[in-house]
């Protein structure tokens, strides 16, 4: 249902005055108008500005409320609008409902007591007095949030990469993802217990051992590094960056022999297969670690 208010149905409809309804519309995002009377308002604004009007009535501050409504709009899939969703408050958490479940955009009290068909109707607005108890995420729906969270925020990709691994602790891949993120930030221990656990998980899997031995040579450990890289060629023999990176070892620990043997079959690779996801540091070479795509 897509209707077309007034203002001052809007006025009606949601219970506030016109200096509550200017609050509310800078809370929800909204552009101010100098002409509020002539603007028309759908469904879906009526459902947003409920939400504002909820929180707004529990005392948050308008400039906290758009931080919050700001989050939200990087975390839903572009498709998805903020008038999708629920938002209320669980004790001192935020907790936000939509088809995924439960989840927690960021921290602090809000209080929102809201069901979007109570507008449709247009005419009044009640209290929702219980709330449709709903299962939660699961452990590959943290994990692909974490994933479309990545680059717009990295703090709460890794926060859904470990509500993942409390559901799922032998989930590799967010292991690897949430160990990969760790090793940008260069919290390089962390990192490294991450990618030992996607190990423990699946042992035939190259994806840590290469991720670990990145970790270890950023950590100085050019012995644990080595080993790591030959537990990568050990399983994949063709895997050119692990060739190139433990020649790169080999060379500083002196070991000329062992360094010119997998220089050469680097060389020899990567005149034919180039490994497509390679990231080069410094100097040009495949060392950085890789992520599940």
């Amino acid at each position: 249902m897509n209707g077309s208010y007034t203002t001052a149905e809007v006025l009606r409809i949601l219970g506030v005055t016109e200096r509550e309804l200017r609050s509310c519309l800078r809370a929800a995002l909204y552009p101010s108008h100098g002409k509020s009377q002539l603007r028309r308002f759908s469904f879906e604004d009526l459902i947003l500005l409920r939400t504002a009007k909820g929180l707004c009535q529990a005392g948050i501050p308008v400039s906290r409320i758009r931080r919050m409504l700001e989050s939200l709009k990087h975390q839903l899939p572009p498709e998805q609008q903020l008038s999708t969703i629920k938002i209320y408050a669980d004790g001192r958490r935020v907790v936000v409902w939509d088809e995924m479940g439960r989840w927690q955009p960021d921290s602090g009290q809000f209080l929102l007591n809201f069901d979007a068909g109570e507008i449709a109707g247009a005419s009044r607005v009640k209290t929702l007095t219980s709330r449709r108890r709903v299962p939660g995420p699961t452990a590959q729906q943290w994990l692909d949030r974490g994933m479309y969270l990545e680059e717009s925020s990295p703090k709460e990709a890794r926060e859904a990469y470990q509500e993942a691994l409390r559901l799922d602790p032998s989930l590799v891949d967010a292991h690897i993802n949430l160990g990969f993120l760790l090793h940008r930030d260069g919290r390089l221990a962390d990192a490294e217990q991450c990618y030992r656990a996607a190990i423990a998980y699946a042992p035939a899997e190259i994806l840590g051992y290469f991720n670990l031995a990145v970790v270890l040579e950023d950590q100085g450990n050019r012995k644990g590094a080595i080993e790591a890289y030959a537990a990568v060629i050990a399983r994949r023999p063709y895997f050119t960056d692990a060739h190139h990176n433990i020649a790169l070892l080999y060379e500083a620990e002196g070991r000329q022999a062992d360094a010119i043997r997998h220089y050469s079959m680097a060389r020899k690779l990567s005149r034919g297969e180039k490994t497509a996801t390679a990231r080069k540091g410094k100097g040009g070479k495949p060392r950085n670690p890789f992520r599940p795509v």
